[in-house]
């Protein structure tokens, strides 16, 4: 009996798992991927890739848009004016006749060529015509600037009515003119659209009488 007390019976060991097991989660994992695991990877890829595309698409033609496809209004302007020759009474008898050659400039930012027509410039002193010269049809390359030169272009203000305010700047020597114009034409861009546009012009400069001198020419 005291033998038996002292001698511990060894408790049971829980029975290992079956190493077939292991061998056949091992065999799972190594197993190449059946044919349905392989379409849908093949098809989340074609997705992914078709998704990037339609991305790429998307910015492209609003890029497209934004740049090549709007079509802005071309600028008319002046650009510098040459006195030749000037005429000018005193402030009891106030009026002028001048002579100049004028420099203007029609600007193209679109990427299509402006064709426009045949136009004029009128020169105002006061709110009223004092002359104007004609501008002929030409056309204007993509995104570029062309002049546009006239030669003696005569002013004077006996072409309008008598302007009270003359007498006043002959005076202080300075002699301030308008220039407007209004050049149609249309926009020819990718040889298949046409868009009507006009190139505007709304200048103002000043005739210094002491340097007989076009300065402060300022168009909006």
């Amino acid at each position: 009996m005291a033998a038996n007390k002292g001698s511990t019976s060894p408790s049971p060991l829980m029975p290992s798992a079956p190493s077939y097991m292991r061998s056949d989660q091992e065999a799972a994992a190594s197993a190449p991927p059946s044919a349905a695991e392989l379409r849908h990877k093949k098809h989340m890829r074609c997705l992914l890739y078709v998704t990037i595309i339609s991305i790429f698409q998307v910015v492209v033609l609003t890029v497209f848009a934004l740049t090549v496809m709007k079509i802005n209004s071309p600028k008319f302007r002046v650009r510098s004016a040459t006195i030749i020759d000037i005429k000018v009474g005193n402030a009891t008898s106030p009026t002028f006749d001048l002579e100049m050659d004028v420099h203007f400039g029609v600007k193209n930012t679109n990427f299509g060529y402006f064709k426009y027509k045949d136009g004029y410039v009128l020169f105002s002193y006061g709110g009223v015509r004092i002359g104007q010269t004609n501008v002929e049809e030409e056309r204007v390359r993509a995104r570029s600037t062309r002049k546009v030169d006239v030669s003696s272009v005569s002013l004077t203000s006996s072409a309008g009515k008598p302007n009270s305010r003359l007498g006043s700047d002959i005076s202080t020597g300075v002699i301030p003119i308008t220039v407007s114009s209004k050049l149609d034409g249309k926009i020819h861009l990718m040889k298949v659209i046409k868009k009507k546009k006009s190139a505007q012009m709304n200048c103002n400069m000043e005739v210094v009488l002491a340097t007989k001198s076009v300065q402060n020419i300022v168009c909006k």
